[in-house]
């Protein structure tokens, strides 16, 4: 994706500028300029480069951040790209320069996990389904009707069991897990034409349900009686457009920024599994930085983690209020519907058995990241 098409929205003038800025310093510096609000002045923006290039002159190490999303999204999206940027260059006291690529400029998905596996780039933000064929114990979560709930993923992947668990399998795989956003819990979305909301797995019956490649999530919905159909992302609103398939999962705020406000009727918070992400490092990289900056990148990494709980509400709410005003409608099940679909596909089911022993090794040490996950610590998030 071109910048010039990214951000097309811009003024004339500011459009030209950004431009401008992207041709001679970099797209990292235009960003920065555009969400300071500078590029409306040459003077300003000028200001703006200047310290992005002394920036980046005085540290010792550019840490490339690629993600899918561009910058300005975090209103309904918090994705925390440019706090990520400011954390880590001020903790570390410009010890790294932060590269942002975002919008895909250097890969989405599961090329971006990628590409940070193999040192082409040093860090990423993409979802933990999409880190699963590269690092598959973290899939885990993606089990359901454990973990679904922010309040418990983030007690999960910030607990001793996760930490001794999983991320060992993660390092093992050439990844440092730096921090887990949290995006609130994947959904039921159905499409205009369908009748919803959908309150109770007995309505997911013949229902055509789009999927990632995730072996987990096909075999969650055909649990609930759909009928899985995996889809690549960039075609899934082509898929539900068409009547290809009938509804898919993301959490509302996917939904509303990638265009799906107008092509569904209804919206079921059942929580089965988060809609997680990840940033991801480079190990390699990560380990050859000094001790005291890698402790200022975990450091940097905890703060934007906390950055990212406090702005869930607020981004839920913007993303459900503009779906509204395209009628869409938003369901909460009761405790009795949730013990439906609980029932139907939970983790508890002999049929997660395999699954638990591949990812985490036995079920004794599944039941601990289950008690991990129930168990909150420091940490607050907003659920529905």
């Amino acid at each position: 994706m071109s910048e010039d098409k990214e951000y097309k929205g811009l003024q004339s003038e500011e459009r030209r500028r950004f431009l401008e800025l992207s041709a001679k310093f970099g797209v990292t510096t235009a960003i920065v300029a555009l969400t300071s609000c500078a590029l409306g002045s040459r003077e300003a923006s000028a200001r703006v480069a200047g310290e992005e290039q002394e920036r980046k002159k005085a540290a010792s190490y550019t840490m490339i951040v690629g993600t899918s999303y561009v910058l300005g999204v975090s209103r309904s999206y918090p994705i925390m790209q440019l706090d990520f940027k400011e954390n880590i260059q001020n903790i570390t006291n410009g010890n790294i320069y932060v590269q942002l690529a975002p919008g895909g400029q250097v890969g989405a998905g599961s090329a971006l996990a990628q590409k940070v596996q193999i040192g082409t780039i040093q860090a990423a933000q993409h979802s933990i389904s999409n880190f699963a064929p590269f690092a598959p114990a973290a899939d885990v979560i993606n089990i359901p009707y454990w973990c679904g709930e922010n309040q418990k993923f983030v007690n999960l992947v910030t607990s001793d069991a996760w930490k001794n668990e999983i991320n060992p399998k993660i390092e093992a795989r050439g990844f440092k897990a730096l921090w887990y956003p949290s995006i609130d819990p994947r959904t039921v979305a159905v499409r205009k034409g369908i009748q919803g909301p959908i309150k109770t797995p007995e309505q997911m019956r013949g229902i055509k349900f789009r999927v990632p490649n995730s072996k987990i999530l096909q075999r969650a919905y055909r649990l609930l009686g759909a009928n899985p159909i995996p889809v690549p992302w960039v075609e899934a609103a082509a898929a539900i457009k068409t009547g290809y398939a009938d509804a898919l999962d993301p959490s509302v705020e996917a939904l509303f920024i990638f265009g799906f406000k107008d092509i569904l009727s209804s919206v079921t918070f059942n929580a089965a599994v988060p809609d997680a992400q990840v940033y991801s490092c480079n190990l390699k990289w990560f380990k050859s930085l000094p001790s005291d900056v890698q402790e200022d990148v975990e450091f940097a990494s905890e703060i934007t983690m906390r950055q990212n709980h406090a702005k869930i509400p607020a981004a839920r709410a913007y993303a459900m209020a503009e779906m509204k005003k395209a009628g869409v409608e938003f369901y909460v099940p009761t405790v009795e519907e949730k013990a439906q679909w609980v029932k139907k596909a939970g983790a508890q089911l002999p049929v997660w058995d395999d699954i638990k022993k591949e990812l985490v090794g036995s079920q004794a040490k599944f039941d601990k990241l289950v008690e991990a996950a129930n168990l909150q610590d420091n940490y607050y998030v907003h659920d529905v």
